[in-house]
């Protein structure tokens, strides 16, 4: 069993990972293990807990500006948020119910670290587009800073771009700053019934290209719809294409009629307000249709949106699955049922379908041994091989953070 060191403060950080380096004693970093299922697994005797790295330490709501201890929980950030009429606009998932580790227990350093964000991505950017700055350990044991708590403060190099997505395997981040935003007056979500896949990707397309300023789309076939457990969802017993305008009541409300009227040439439309219209894309985030069958293998394909269910088609056509759009279908998540003990998890068949449409697949479900065994992450060609290579030993040259966590030999 993996001994738990919980640091109290960036000093006895430090020292720890001097230790770790001495001895060659890899560590297991984290924060609440709530997305301890997404990467290769760790192999390390010494976990190493954020949790005493808590709690908020500037908030200024005029500024939108924010800063917390790497290790805070996410429920924390968005009930302060929330009061303040603000959020976190790159609107994070909670995958802590995908991974089967409870509701809201992630943390706000660890949402960062996998650079994890919602379906308002394809108007507001990825996590790291509102990462300011933050304070960090090395695996050299020094302590770094970098950025600040005003985005004219980012100069130089942007280090702060480079540890999201890192997993942990670059810094341990002791704390954080990020840019916030007001919540929207009003959101509308327009629903149009029964169109297959490339029909629906197709328009999405268009939409997004309007002036109607829509900050998302999705794209549910029927199956995935059913799961939804959410009125005129999941009781439709049809594909449910979703699109969504924010803003001032009037301007929402009007670009809502319209879209109705554009998208009812299509089909039977419907429209979601308020929390239904809320909970509709937290669920899409979340990845709501693979949360009951906990058993499935899910993969994150991302690829040109209009290439998208060309892709589902390939993949779907060798071995059966249930998946859905996001991102205006450049985002495809897909999950299969397990296939005995030789099974790849569907790895071959994801990666040969993207072929010439190019992108990329991430196996974000699968048992430890699938997921040991398998590339969890795209492969690299080997010029971005080096330079991951060279980063790592840049950073951490002994290896002892998260080792294994992005690719086996990094």
């Amino acid at each position: 069993m993996s001994e738990i060191l919980r640091p109290e403060n960036p000093d006895q950080l430090v020292e720890l990972v001097n230790w770790a380096v001495s001895e060659k004693q890899p560590l297991k970093v984290t924060g609440s293990d709530s997305k301890d299922g997404l990467g290769r697994p760790v192999q390390a005797q010494h976990t190493l807990s954020l949790s005493a790295f808590n709690g908020i330490r500037l908030y200024e709501p005029e500024e939108l500006v924010l800063s917390a201890g790497a290790g805070t929980p996410l429920s924390v950030i968005r009930a302060a948020l929330q009061e303040k009429g603000q959020e976190m606009a790159f609107e994070p998932p909670d995958l802590s119910v995908f991974y089967g580790q409870g509701n809201g227990e992630g943390t706000l350093g660890g949402l960062l670290a996998c650079n994890l964000a919602g379906p308002r991505r394809i108007k507001i950017g990825a996590a790291r587009d509102h990462f300011l700055g933050f304070s960090a350990v090395t695996g050299r044991g020094e302590l770094v800073k970098s950025g600040g708590r005003v985005v004219k403060n980012v100069t130089g190099y942007d280090l702060s771009k480079l540890l999201a997505g890192s997993y942990g395997t670059l810094g341990i981040m002791t704390e954080v700053t990020l840019k916030v935003l007001p919540v929207a007056e009003k959101l509308r979500t327009v629903l149009v019934y029964g169109l297959e896949d490339a029909q629906a990707v197709s328009t999405l397309s268009k939409t997004l290209g309007s002036p109607h300023e829509l900050s998302a789309a999705a794209h549910l076939p029927a199956a995935a719809a059913a799961g939804f457990a959410l009125p005129r969802v999941s009781d439709a017993g049809r594909a449910v294409t979703a699109v969504r305008v924010e803003g001032p009541e009037p301007s929402a409300v009007f670009r809502c009629e319209a879209l109705r009227k554009e998208l009812s040439a299509l089909g039977e439309t419907e429209e979601l307000h308020g929390k239904n219209s809320q909970d509709f894309w937290s669920k899409v985030a979340n990845l709501q249709p693979f949360i009951q069958a906990s058993d499935q293998i899910v993969w994150k394909v991302s690829t040109a949106p209009t290439a998208g269910p060309g892709v589902a088609a390939r993949i779907l056509a060798q071995r059966k699955g249930q998946h859905y759009y996001d991102w205006g279908g450049g985002l495809l998540w897909i999950g299969f049922d397990p296939a005995g003990i030789d099974d790849d998890g569907g790895a071959a068949i994801v990666r040969e379908a993207l072929g010439e449409a190019g992108g990329h697949a991430t196996l974000m479900r699968a048992p430890d041994a699938l997921r040991a065994a398998v590339p969890v992450f795209q492969p690299q060609e080997a010029g971005k091989a080096a330079l991951s290579s060279r980063l790592k030993n840049a950073f951490d040259p002994s290896g002892v953070l998260n080792p294994g966590r992005i690719y086996a030999d990094n």
